[in-house]
């Protein structure tokens, strides 16, 4: 149980990390955008789909990868409270268009995004 714990907490210990990183990069190249949380969380939904797509038959990871790297790691990578909050911040500030866009770009985008990485995991 304690190592399950540990282990969802180191993954979301360097998901975090990461998240912030990428965040600032998109930043620092385009400005203060929305895009760096949309970028964040395709990228995530794409990878936790070839991850889980992977691990759902030929290839067996240990039996602590998968809630490490799913729920820990790419957990605290994608940020859905995020996304709300700049959303409900565009809507507040007039741009009901652009928030619109914002959520269902976002949605549509990650189901996408998660379809396509299981496909891809599933067929290596």
């Amino acid at each position: 149980m304690w190592e399950r714990l540990l282990l969802i907490a180191a993954g979301g210990a360097l998901g975090a990390v990461l998240r912030y990183g990428v965040g600032g990069f998109v930043t620092d190249r385009l400005g203060p955008t929305v895009l760096d949380t949309f970028i964040v969380n395709i990228t995530g939904a794409f990878v936790l789909g070839v991850f889980l797509g992977l691990t759902e038959g030929r290839w067996l990871a240990p039996p602590l990868a998968r809630p490490a790297i799913a729920i820990g790691f790419l957990g605290a990578y994608t940020t859905f409270s995020t996304l709300a909050f700049e959303t409900v911040d565009l809507a507040e500030s007039g741009a009901m268009f652009t928030a619109f866009v914002n959520m269902a770009g976002s949605a549509c985008a990650g189901l996408v995004a998660v379809y396509a990485g299981l496909v891809l995991g599933r067929n290596v």
